[in-house]
């Protein structure tokens, strides 16, 4: 029997459940997507603080590095730091489990200092031997002596292995006015130097620490607001749905 030859509460009880489908459906689809976004955020490697002055002093950085895998732990962690802006020495926090590795280049052109000329600096650390648990993340905590004087930014990239042989290259520059890529690389902004031609204070240092859950992560708090906000969509739709489906029946009945 067509619907056109269908009894008029019938006609409109249809009408009613396929309306609520549809919105049972654009419930779950925008709870679905605004997840996906928060979850992507939680997966970047970052850098922590994201800014400092050029030229600081005896400051430290720390690279967040969360698992983004479901059933493989994070085995190694390689950072790669800029040639073309040149760190001459760093020193390693230890990480229970895990040991560092820090490799130097000779520079072509010397960086000069009142101290005299500096010709190597700082171009990988690699940690290995500790695991970062799925639903996790790492913190990796180093001391420079200087930063560069010039520049605007350091991409810092990183290569993330897991357990399974997987690696995730965060290695993607982030293009002005364009949306950020799939795996960024961790990017330090250099904010200029104070006028009295100091480097300026150097901003708290973020704490290291061991493997700790990725939820707790204070900076990821705006992908927590839209992990709500997608949570509420969707539970909207759903009652939605169920008042719509509960006025279909009736109206059959």
């Amino acid at each position: 029997m067509s619907t056109a030859s269908l009894p008029t509460p019938a006609r409109a009880s249809r009408a009613a459940r396929t309306a609520a489908r549809r919105v049972l459906i654009t419930g779950v689809l925008a709870a679905g997507v605004v997840m996906a976004g928060a979850g992507a955020a939680f997966a970047h490697v970052t850098v922590h603080p994201d800014t400092y002055p050029q030229g600081a002093e005896d400051g430290t950085i720390t690279f967040r590095v969360p698992n983004e895998e479901d059933h493989a732990d994070t085995t190694k962690v390689d950072i790669y730091f800029p040639s073309a802006q040149p760190i001459p020495s760093v020193l390693v926090s230890p990480v229970p489990g895990w040991t560092a590795k820090i490799k130097n280049v000779t520079l072509k052109t010397p960086i000069k200092t009142d101290d005299g000329d500096i010709t190597t600096a700082v171009s990988e650390i690699t940690w290995t031997g500790g695991r970062t648990a799925p639903g996790q993340y790492q913190d990796f905590t180093v001391a420079f002596g200087q930063l560069p004087t010039t520049g605007s930014r350091l991409v810092f990239k990183a290569l993330q292995t897991y357990s399974d042989g997987t690696i995730v290259r965060w290695i993607d520059l982030q293009q002005s006015g364009q949306d950020e890529p799939a795996h960024p690389a961790p990017t330090l902004e250099l904010t200029a130097a104070a006028p009295d031609g100091g480097s300026g204070a150097a901003p708290a240092p973020a704490k290291s620490r061991s493997t700790h859950p990725v939820a707790a992560k204070a900076d990821d708090s705006a992908a927590r607001t839209l992990g709500i906000a997608g949570l509420v969509v969707g539970v909207l739709g759903l009652i939605a749905g169920g008042l719509a489906l509960v006025r279909s029946r009736r109206t059959a009945s």
